[in-house]
């Protein structure tokens, strides 16, 4: 369910990670908020003039019903992985990080005695961002869900440093960019600042 500009007022107090920051913060029962985006299990949410992650377990204090998880084949495949990692979406653009081009590197091993171990390098639309651990979070979380994965190691890496030149064709129509577009000639990009 994908719900985008929907005023809502909270029916409870929540937690709510707040964007960029990563800082968690409490949202009072009573707070009138925006859902901005509801993709890959959580939403962002606009109140108090800022943005607020709230987790897919906290759906019901914006009244809503959390998605419930569907299992997919017992059997792993790599493009188990690969779709798994497309459900992590970027808190404040509505595109998945591997289509955003934040995925730099996907090992997939074998662990001694039986089972897969999986290792990331994955980078930020921004060095900074304090969004960070949550992401990287949810990427450990959603590949250790996968059948026969044992051991989920995720590095977030700034060399070489992210450029929107490594999004996805379909990433750069979605965000209304040509597709020759790499970036203002001083390394920002309008849409991320």
């Amino acid at each position: 369910m994908i719900i985008t500009n929907q005023t809502v007022t909270l029916k409870r107090d929540c937690a709510g990670i707040a964007i960029p920051a990563g800082t968690k913060q409490i949202l009072p029962e009573g707070t009138s908020v925006r859902i901005t985006q509801s993709m890959g299990g959580s939403f962002t949410v606009s109140a108090q003039g800022a943005l607020y992650r709230i987790e897919a377990k906290d759906a019901d204090a914006l009244g809503l019903t959390a998605e419930t998880e569907t299992r997919g084949p017992a059997t792993f495949s790599e493009r188990m992985v690969w779709d798994q990692l497309k459900t992590v979406y970027d808190p404040e653009i509505p595109v998945n990080i591997v289509d955003l081009g934040l995925i730099y590197g996907c090992e997939i091993g074998e662990v001694e005695g039986g089972g897969k171990k999986i290792d990331v390098q994955m980078s930020l639309t921004a060095p900074g961002c304090g969004m960070s651990d949550v992401l990287k979070a949810d990427v450990e979380q959603k590949l250790r869900r996968l059948p026969e994965v044992k051991d989920v190691r995720v590095q977030v890496v700034f060399d070489p440093p992210w450029s929107p030149g490594r999004m996805t064709e379909a990433a750069k129509l979605q965000l209304g960019f040509d597709l020759d577009y790499t970036g203002n000639s001083d390394g920002t990009f309008p849409i991320l600042r």
